[in-house]
């Protein structure tokens, strides 16, 4: 009578969605994290000496001196979304470790919060209900001057990374009668600027100067650190809108702050920021700006997907086979 396989240790580092954390018990020897606390640098170099797999987030940093402390068995980092610039990827390699990703379950999630941004910054949604809700119910009623916004039909918006999220998005502004141009790293294929009916730009700081409102939907990289610098962010005209639902460093946050205080551009919507989870106190202070939790991928339809893709991989994996959604591939 043949061995039964021993299923693989998985260390789970935040609190998943109750189906997916079902399904990895029957799966797996897993180990959850039912409280949701993050956990610290000494319990995450606890999970990789003595787990299998480890299935971090956003706010776990799986760097170097994390990797160093890595068990003979530790072979997989199965990082629930879609962003790894958390996880020291060159470390990783040197260790022979295996990191994959959850891409494309997040697309329609994360654009429709990016176009909800560009509706609300222009025409103040945000502002409007906060006034209604302060006045205690005491508004004076509708006046022809009072909370005027600015019209987003017929403006022109600049995409800053024409990937899966920056196409999703572009479709959706199309139908909204916004003008669509983009600035990429390679150009998209023509068929797919044909359908958007889209520009690209191979200077980004043309592109920059011309737009009536900019998003932000490009992964952290270093090559994407602050790319939108001081220097380019006075670029923007002064009507400009700026949105950002990628990651809060490729924005350089103070002279963003600068820009909004001065009135230089019009306003921002932010669901992410540079040294999350803290959130710079200037931004609060600031009516011309919409902040937000970093909920672009937040729905329970989004989440379970991402769990079904860390399993996938996961069982993939212990089954000796290559995932399917590797960043980088280490030792089967």
């Amino acid at each position: 009578m043949p061995t039964q396989k021993k299923r693989p240790l998985v260390v789970v580092t935040r609190k998943l969605p109750d189906p997916i954390e079902t399904r990895m018990m029957e799966l797996f020897d897993a180990k959850l994290n039912l409280a949701d606390k993050p956990l610290s640098q000494a319990e995450l170099i606890e999970a990789v000496k003595t787990a299998d797999v480890l299935v971090p987030t956003l706010t776990d940093r799986i760097d170097g001196a994390v990797l160093a402390h890595a068990g003979p068995n530790f072979r997989l980092i199965a990082n629930f979304g879609t962003g790894v610039d958390h996880i020291d990827l060159a470390a990783a390699r040197q260790r022979g470790v295996t990191v994959t990703n959850t891409p494309g379950v997040l697309t329609e999630d994360t654009a429709d919060m990016t176009m909800a941004l560009i509706l609300a910054v222009p025409r103040r949604l945000i502002e409007g209900a906060n006034a209604l809700r302060n006045s205690g119910g005491e508004w004076s009623g509708w006046s022809p001057t009072w909370m005027l916004g600015q019209r987003i039909w017929g403006k022109r918006l600049g995409i800053i990374g024409m990937g899966r999220i920056g196409q999703a998005l572009a479709r959706r502004a199309k139908a909204f009668g916004l003008s669509i141009h983009y600035h990429n790293r390679k150009r998209v294929h023509e068929s797919v600027e044909q359908e958007l009916e889209a520009t690209y730009w191979e200077s980004l700081d043309q592109m920059l100067a011309r737009m009536d409102i900019i998003s932000v939907n490009c992964p952290h990289t270093p090559a994407t650190f602050h790319l939108l610098s001081a220097r380019r962010l006075d670029l923007l005209q002064p009507h400009a809108y700026l949105v950002n639902t990628a990651r809060g460093e490729v924005i350089d946050e103070n002279a963003l702050i600068r820009k909004l205080r001065k009135s230089e551009i019009a306003g921002a919507g932010l669901d992410v920021f540079e040294h999350e989870p803290s959130v710079n106190p200037k931004l609060l202070e600031l009516k011309n700006v919409v902040l937000l939790p970093h909920m672009g991928s937040a729905t329970l339809e989004g989440r379970v997907d991402m769990g079904e893709k860390v399993i996938i991989n996961i069982k993939t994996f212990a089954d000796g086979h290559a995932p399917p959604d590797r960043v980088i591939a280490g030792l089967l």
